[in-house]
C-alpha cells in the first residue's frame, strides 16, 4: 500500500481520487511518525515512505522469528 501510495503522487491529481483518498487514510498515520523524524532531502525529495518500508519489513522478520522460536513445528 505504501508503494502505490508513493506511485500515486508521481501522477497529477491521482490522490485526489477515490483510491488516493483510500490509501492516504491507511498509510498516512503510519507514514507520520517517520516525517516527523526525516525532513525531506533538500526539502523536495521525500525518503520518510522507503525507510518506513524498511521498518515494516525488519518487524515482520522480526514476528516471524518469535513465532518460529515459540513454535518451530509450524
Amino acid at each position: 500500500m505504501i508503494i502505490g501510495y508513493v506511485l500515486l503522487s508521481w501522477l497529477p491529481n491521482a490522490r485526489e481520487s477515490f483510491i488516493g483518498q483510500f490509501l492516504g487514510k491507511l498509510v498516512e498515520p503510519y507514514l507520520s511518525i517517520f516525517k516527523r523524524f526525516i525532513p525531506p532531502i533538500g526539502g523536495v525529495l521525500d525518503i520518510s515512505p522507503i525507510v518506513a518500508v524498511f521498518a515494516l519489513r525488519f518487524v515482520a522478520m522480526g514476528l516471524i522469528a518469535v513465532l518460529q522460536f515459540i513454535a518451530p513445528g509450524l
